[in-house]
Order: C-alpha cells, then structure tokens, then sequence
C-alpha cells in the first residue's frame, strides 16, 4: 500500500506569539520526526550529551552567529523560561544590592522588567512615553532620555507588540552597558550586535517555537555578574558551558536551527529587512489611505514594522473584522486583551502576498461598513 501525505491547508497567521514559522523549516521537521539522521529515534528522544544533538546545537550557534555577525567578544547563549523569566534574571544577575539600573519605560513588557527589577535593587525610570490613559503611542527620542552615568545598565525593549512601537534606531547608552530585550523583532533586519552589552529574545516571533530563550552577550559583561546567586540562575555559568550546563530545550533548538536555515536561504537578514519594509509599506499606506475608517493610534516615526495596531471606528467593527477575516482563513488578528482593536504581527514568515492579501480584505470591509 502507498502512503500518501497531502500537503496541509496553511492559513494565514498574523498572531502575535508563538508565530507561524516558516513552511520549509516545518515540513523539514516533519520529515525528521521520527528518524534524525539515520539515527531511529526523534532528535526530541536524544541526549543532548550525544553526537547528534550536539551537532544540530552547534550549526544553530554557528548559523546565527554568522547572520548577525557575532564578534569574537560576545558569546551566543540558548537559555530557557521564557523572555519574562529573564526580567527577573538580568537584574540578579547584574544589579546587586544597593546598585542601581536605568529603564526606558517604552510599554507593557517595561512594565514588568520595571517590576521585576523593583524587588532585586533601585532601578530608575530613565524615560517613558506612557500618555495620561496609560497608552504608549510613541518612543523617546535620545535627547528625552536622562541617563546615570553610574547605572549599572541602560535597558530597552526594541519593540511593543502590545501598542505596536519601535525604536527605529535604538539609544546610545554612552559608556554604560546596555540590555536590550529584543523579543519580537529579533532578526527582522541586520543589527550591530557589537553595541549591546546583552540582548535576549523569547524565539516565538521570528527565530523559532515557543520555549527558548537566545541571548547574544559580551563575555566581559558576562564576567562582571554576581558570583552569589545560584549557579544555574548565572548567565557565566551558561557561557562557560556552551549552553549546555543543563538539558536545554533541544526540540526548540532544532526548530531554530531550521528556521534559521530558512532566514539564510532567503538571502539573510539584508533580504528580511526589505521584505519587512516592503510588508510594513503596504499595510500602513493602506491604513493612512484608508484613515476615515481606520484609526492607527501610533506616531509615525515610532510605527513597529513586526506588529501594526489600528481600529475601525467601533469595537463592534472590531469584533466583525476579527471575524470575518478569520473566515477568509486569517487568524491571530485580535488585538490584545489590555487594549483593543485589531492587530497584524508581521513577522519574518508572513510573506508581502500575505499583507497584500490582508489589504485587499480591508479595502472590502472599509467599502462594505463604511
């Protein structure tokens, strides 16, 4: 008997996280399911201490460090708990008692890391956008920001998903180190990884699955974190053992190392960068030319390329435009619970046919409820 297997419907997915991944990066980890490497057993099934995962850890490492162009100066961590577990950690890690941090308040996620490095030290609230209805609608410029020359670090969030902002060019932090949570548009477009002193990104957006962690970090840095914590909570401890101190996410990495297949195939990150202008071009001139009906709240120098937000001009609408669009096979568009509206995630796997269909769709709803 032949076994045949059909190649699944796809939808088109605008969620916001865990993200569609690309197609080939899935359909490669269907094909090696059951069978990685001529080994007869899942790479999920296997030792990280064995050849076979620790060859699929090191092309990950290797294909990222290569993408981002990695300096020998900083080091390529896989780490686990989530982008949130490590709010908490980078201040235990390099904030001790009586130290002090600065914080660039850009919207809910600062919030939290805000929070969170509350009940390790005395952060400060560098700069923050947050307007009188507790909407963020914009982020600082570099002459807004009042930064300690004794801060331990300056950190930033790169992109909202929630409000749907950007820093379009991040902050020069001076000579203080700065941190940087680059969750949702990490590996949207080349980044000079060589100005951060740490970087750290939840993989559900562009690289990867839900589960793991990627920190691209100064080894001096590194050095500098407290030796008082437990072991497993330093990032040293991490660095000195390749990731590998204890048993990291291995199915996750895998995965990224598919998706990070896919990115070089595609031409790397200079060929994400102008798809992702390309998508973001398309999505916002229709907003602005559709503007009696749709209402993007954020400035147009802060408008994140990774999550566009806009709203028709009632939440009824709101809830119909989710609807419908779910019905011509678009998922993820709602908004999210804290604020409302609709909104696109366009990440590196959305294609510009994907944001052309989008638009098309809109221009039908804006004519038909008008």
């Amino acid at each position: 008997m032949h076994r045949y297997i059909l190649r699944p419907m796809r939808v088109i997915n605008f969620s916001a996280g865990p993200a569609g991944l690309p197609l080939p990066a899935l359909e490669l980890a269907r094909e090696e399911l059951l069978d990685f490497g001529g080994t007869g057993a899942s790479i999920m099934e296997q030792s990280h201490r064995d050849k076979a995962y620790e060859a699929v850890h090191a092309e990950a490492t290797e294909r990222l460090t290569r993408l981002l162009g990695v300096p020998d100066s900083h080091v390529v961590l896989w780490l686990t708990g989530g982008a949130s577990t490590h709010f908490a950690l980078v201040p235990m890690n390099f904030m001790p008692p009586g130290a002090s941090a600065d914080y660039v308040m850009t919207g809910a996620w600062s919030e939290k890391q805000l929070d969170e490095a509350k009940l390790l030290g005395t952060p400060r609230v560098a700069a923050s956008t947050r307007d009188a209805q507790g909407r963020y609608t914009r982020v600082p410029t570099q002459a807004e920001l009042q930064l300690d020359p004794r801060a331990r670090y300056v950190h930033t969030t790169s992109n909202n998903t929630i409000f749907g902002t950007q820093f379009h060019t991040l902050p020069d932090t001076g000579a203080v180190p700065h941190v940087c949570d680059m969750s949702s548009d990490f590996l949207w477009r080349p980044t000079d990884v060589s100005r951060f002193a740490f970087i750290y990104a939840g993989a559900q957006k562009n690289l990867g699955p839900s589960g793991v962690v990627v920190a691209v970090a100064d080894k001096a840095f590194l050095a500098q974190g407290r030796k008082d914590i437990p072991k497993i909570f330093r990032y040293q401890t991490h660095a000195e053992n390749g990731s590998l101190y204890n048993t990291p996410p291995t199915f996750a990495i895998y995965l990224a190392r598919n998706v990070l297949r896919w990115v070089e195939g595609e031409g790397g990150l200079p060929a994400m960068e102008r798809r992702n202008l390309q998508k973001a071009q398309a999505l916002y001139g229709a907003l602005d030319a559709l503007s009696g009906f749709y209402a993007a709240p954020v400035e147009k120098d802060s408008r994140s390329v990774m999550n566009i937000v806009f709203r028709t001009p009632s939440e009824a609408l709101d809830a119909q435009f989710v609807a419908d669009a779910k019905k011509e096979n678009m998922l993820g568009l709602k908004g999210h619970r804290s604020t409302g509206g609709v909104r696109v995630s366009a990440y590196n796997a959305v294609s510009l046919h994907d944001i052309e269909t989008l638009v098309s769709f809109m221009k039908h709803f804006a004519q038909s409820h008008g």
